[in-house]
């Protein structure tokens, strides 16, 4: 058994590939590997080039491993089926040129479930059609990464999306096949939700395959739902904060995982706003890198 821990580039800020605010992803890579990481997911896919051979040197230079990729894309959003097929084809062909393991699939903000973010009690719910269709498409392209690219696929809760809420994955995960779809768990935005990680792993952790480490604040997450904030400005706020000073039971994920022999990536993902002028991402990673070795992650 073996757990090794890498880094995100969303936790340099960068959400979406065409962002100006970006940093350069050659400085991302080196500060992971300052930090003291043994990979890097691929982050929006562009925001890295999109020619193997400059990735992979650079990778190699900073000795990096590429864990996986994520397609954060509109799922509940019928019209916006070609951007998210496009998406997800180029990640796989990225994953893939580079032996890459994990797809993870995000459904995006939703203007309709931003506002009920963490307040499963308020949010929309899907009528039984338009939840079916969106199944399918997450199903879709669960099936094409799995069968066709070879990757191990997992679906992704995240605040403001309607992949968000513990029951909703759990349909989820009752009516597409195993073979084709396991759970990236995050652990932040299932806190976010208003469930209990720790639990939740301790049903499922036979479907999760890949790990995203994230702590919460609980006074912001607190005031956050309570005034209906947006994710980003939650972001601004500090929802995320260092691992260790949040809600999240860390030991205990270490716990479960042993238990269960866990043989994988686990990547922290601290989302921040980089425009902030007290931002440090690299400050933040060595942190987090040495918390996780505090509590027995070597």
């Amino acid at each position: 058994m073996s757990i090794r821990i890498g880094n995100a580039p969303c936790s340099w800020g960068v959400e979406f590939a065409g962002d100006p605010r970006n940093p350069d992803w050659r400085r991302v890579l080196r500060e992971a590997a300052e930090a003291g990481y043994d990979g890097i997911e691929l982050g929006p896919v562009g925001f890295m080039p999109e020619d193997p051979p400059q990735v992979a040197e650079a990778l190699a230079e900073h000795e990096l491993e590429l864990i996986g990729g994520v397609v954060f894309r509109a799922f509940h959003e019928p019209t916006q089926w070609d951007d998210v097929l496009d998406g997800a084809t180029r990640t796989c062909k990225a994953l893939a040129a580079h032996g890459a393991r994990h797809l993870v699939l995000i459904d995006s903000i939703s203007p309709r479930r931003a506002p009920t973010a963490g307040r499963a009690d308020a949010a929309e719910q899907m009528a039984a059609a338009e939840w079916a269709a969106f199944r399918d498409r997450i199903a879709h392209v669960a099936r094409m990464g799995a069968e066709e690219y070879g990757l191990t696929v997992g679906i992704h809760a995240h605040a403001a999306g309607f992949m968000d809420f513990e029951p909703e994955l759990e349909r989820l995960l009752d009516e597409v096949d195993a073979d084709i779809l396991k759970i990236c768990f995050d652990t932040g935005h299932h806190s976010y939700a208003g469930f209990d990680p720790v639990a939740f792993m301790r049903r499922h952790m036979d479907r999760i395959s890949y790990m995203h480490f994230k702590d919460i604040d609980p006074q912001v997450k607190a005031d956050v739902i309570a005034n209906g904030t947006g994710f980003y400005e939650a972001c601004g706020q500090g929802i995320f904060c260092n691992l260790g000073e949040g809600d999240v039971d860390f030991p205990q994920v270490r716990q479960i995982l042993l238990e269960a022999g866990f043989d994988g990536w686990c990547t922290v993902e601290q989302d921040c706003d980089p425009t902030l002028p007290d931002t440090d991402p690299l400050g933040d990673a060595r942190a987090n890198r040495a918390y996780l070795r505090s509590i027995g992650f070597t």
